[in-house]
Parts: structure tokens; C-alpha cells; sequence
């Protein structure tokens, strides 16, 4: 059976890997190994952050809900509560723009939520 080097497949697994680490710092971005391994390890972070950021994300959207729905004398778990019961459904991105947005739409469904929620309560 023949000898095979693969050489042309291995040199463009090689320059698609160093194009992947364009950018990097040193030798992480001129020696194959060392890239390689730079490469892999940027890749997982991008796939972790990736799930991370929209846990921050929600979490910054509840803290603005949170702020609007203090200025209005209302609890956030009130709020979120009393809207359930109306059974108004709006995700708390959407909740979060209203409140910077336009505030008298939020108002409104602070209204709704502190009815809702009084009825409950009582």
C-alpha cells in the first residue's frame, strides 16, 4: 500500500486553523500548536457566554422592571403576579422596553396587575 502524506488537506486544516486565531496575541496567533489550543479554548468560552449573556440579560430586564415598577409603588413579584392573573402575557424584555419607553402603557399595566392582585389578596 502506498505512503500518503496528505499534504495538501493537512496544509489547509492547518491555514484554516491559524485564520481562525488572526488576531491573538504572540505565538497563539503564529505557532499551530500553540493556536490550536488557543483556538479551542476561545471556542468553548464563545459557546459558554453564549448561554451566559442571555441569563444577564434577563437579569438586567428585571432590574429595570423592578426600578419602574418601585416608582409606582408596587413589588415586582406583585407586578409579575397581578399580570399572570389578568392573564396579560408579555415577556419582561418587552415589560422592560414599555418601562423605559413608554411609560404611560406601563402604567397602565401596573393598573391591571394591582387589581388583579388586590382580588387575589382579599
Amino acid at each position: 500500500m502506498p505512503r500518503v502524506k496528505s499534504g495538501a488537506a493537512r496544509h489547509r486544516r492547518k491555514h484554516r486553523l491559524l485564520r481562525a486565531a488572526r488576531g491573538f496575541r504572540g505565538g497563539r496567533s503564529k505557532l499551530y500548536r500553540t493556536a490550536k489550543e488557543a483556538v479551542t479554548r476561545a471556542g468553548v468560552f464563545a459557546y459558554r457566554d453564549r448561554k451566559r449573556r442571555k441569563r444577564e440579560f434577563r437579569g438586567l430586564w428585571i432590574t429595570r422592571i423592578t426600578a419602574a415598577c418601585r416608582m409606582r409603588d408596587i413589588a415586582y413579584s406583585r407586578f409579575i403576579f397581578g399580570l399572570k392573573e389578568a392573564q396579560i402575557i408579555i415577556n419582561r424584555k418587552m415589560l422592560s422596553e414599555l418601562a423605559i419607553d413608554d411609560p404611560a402603557a406601563f402604567d397602565k399595566l401596573v393598573e391591571i396587575a394591582k387589581q388583579h392582585a388586590a382580588k387575589i389578596a382579599a
